[in-house]
Parts: C-alpha cells; structure tokens; sequence
C-alpha cells in the first residue's frame, strides 16, 4: 500500500512540476549567479514541493517557480554570494545557442548582442530583473508572477515596467557608446 502511494507522488510530481524544471533552472540561474548554485537551488526547490502536500495548484509552473525563488533567496541570505551571471558562464552558453545560426558575421552579431542585453539584465536590481525574466524570458502573466513573488498585480506591472524601461536605457547608451567609439 505504502509503495502505491510512492507511486501516486511520484506520478504527480512528474505530472505537475518535472516540465517546469528548465524554467526553475533559468530563474535560479539568474538569482544566484552560478550554474551550479543554481542547481542547489532547484535540488533544494524539488525536496519541497516533493514534500508538500495539499491540493493541486492552480499554476504548477508558478508555485514551482515561487518554491525556487524562496530556495534561492534562502541560499543567497545565508552566502551572500551571487546575483549576477557570470560572464564566463553567459559566453559559454551564448557559444551555444549562436551555433545554430548560419555563417561568421551572423554569429559575431549575435553573441554581441545577446552579451550586451544578458550584462544589462544582470546589472538591474534584483526584484526589477525578477519581474522582467520571470515575464520576458519565462513567459508568466502577470497574476502567476504576483504568485510567484507574493506581491500584488499592481506591483508586478510597476517593477516590469521600470525594469524595462532601466533595460532600454541601458542598452541604447549601451549603442551610444558603440557608435562613438566606432
């Protein structure tokens, strides 16, 4: 009977949180700073919602999420470490997805500017870049990032706005700069 109800866990966590692991990754990622901080984290992320029980949430993907953020705000309070993505780690990755597209120019054109948009994202605030990634790179609404971040709908707007608009400052004297120089 005991192993039925392993079982039953087990098909429901994979059911409700395993396809949300990339997105508790990203948000981890950008939290911490660190690839492999970002995996404690969401190791940390997935004994707990393995162990909660209750109902169903409304929004698997955002109470993962809301789990992941607690784990790695939890992480970085008692290291005081991270917050920033390395460069290091944002080229090796850059390596990657630029791989896919055709020919030299194409992909020197798009690390460039994949570069200089992952160091602006890294360099806002911490709750302003919350906001804006768990929006424009995971794709939430705005109530499941309320959720996720225990704030209010309006609050959630306000911080992507700002955000943004920190975001596109950011990056069109980022162009500035470049056209001055070249």
């Amino acid at each position: 009977m005991a192993q039925d109800g392993g079982r039953a866990a087990e098909g429901r966590w994979t059911r409700l949180f395993a396809p949300h692991l990339d997105a508790a990754f990203r948000l981890a990622r950008w939290l911490t700073g660190s690839r492999a901080e970002a995996e404690d984290v969401v190791q940390e992320a997935c004994l707990r919602a393995w162990r909660a029980t209750g109902p169903e949430p409304a929004s698997p993907r955002a109470w993962l999420l809301a789990i992941t953020r607690n784990a790695a705000w939890t992480r970085l309070s008692r290291t005081g470490a991270g917050n920033v993505v390395s460069l290091e780690e944002a080229a090796r990755e850059l390596d990657r997805a630029a791989a896919a597209l055709p020919g030299a120019e194409a992909l020197v054109a798009a690390r460039e500017r994949s570069a200089v948009l992952r160091q602006a994202l890294a360099a806002l605030p911490a709750p302003l870049r919350e906001a804006v990634v768990l929006r424009d790179i995971e794709d939430l609404s705005y109530r499941e990032i309320a959720a996720v971040l225990d704030l209010p709908i309006g609050t959630v707007m306000s911080r992507l706005a700002r955000g943004r608009r920190r975001l596109r400052d950011m990056l069109a004297k980022e162009a500035a700069d470049a056209r001055d120089a070249g």
